[in-house]
């Protein structure tokens, strides 16, 4: 079990296209030092694009099946044929750097992580509409039509756990949805257990008698 760090674990889940990777990667931009993601293992092939351990630590089958036998993870699950999971000393390391911390992963992790850490914050993007997520889908070109099928099936699976997670984001218009999401951060930032440990010097000095 994590215990008390100085940063919060955030769990962003979503169904694919909904847009949590574009809203996580503009809300680092613009809190630099803040806030990290963490770059969780695969087994699935890199996309067009994407950097061994920069987006994700590419593995084999053997090697995760390893890492999950070692209980290496913080969370893991299977996700089209692909296992996906989190590491728990990367997780560990972050949020003792004081970093509030970005888990992007599916409800599955999602119930795992909230097992682990209580104290974590999870966080739901929603598409406006299906038409508005297929669309999405079409318009990224990294997939066949039997594919988006596919992801459109579990995009409503998934999105019918929305109401397990604390805080829910419709990503209509991006900005919008982006602001939210700041606002979810400042504000636990601002939570009292969080700012009582940060200031402890400073409230012991306001409280010294005179």
């Amino acid at each position: 079990m994590l215990m008390s760090f100085k940063g919060t674990l955030y769990v962003v889940s979503a169904p694919s296209g909904a847009g949590k990777s574009s809203l996580i990667k503009a809300y680092l931009q613009s809190h630099k030092g803040q806030a990290a993601v963490s770059v969780s293992h695969t087994t699935r092939a890199p996309r067009p694009g994407e950097e061994n351990q920069v987006h994700y630590h590419f593995v084999d089958s053997t090697q995760f099946k390893q890492m999950i036998e070692q209980q290496d993870f913080f969370e893991w699950a299977q996700v089209f044929g692909n296992y996906y999971g989190t590491s728990k000393r990367a997780i560990a390391d972050l949020l003792d750097a004081g970093l509030d911390v970005f888990l992007d992963i599916d409800w599955q992790g999602a119930r795992q992580v909230r097992e682990l850490a209580p104290d974590s914050r999870t966080i739901f993007i929603a598409p406006p509409s299906r038409d508005e997520l297929e669309r999405r889908l079409k318009n990224r070109g990294q997939d066949s039509e039997e594919v988006i099928a596919k992801r459109m099936a579990e995009a409503q699976s998934e999105m019918s756990h929305y109401q397990e997670f604390d805080y829910i984001i419709v990503n209509n218009d991006f900005d919008t949805a982006l602001a939210d999401l700041a606002s979810i951060l400042r504000a636990n930032r601002c939570r009292s257990a969080r700012q009582s440990k940060k200031y402890q010097t400073l409230f012991a000095e306001l409280l010294a008698n005179g």
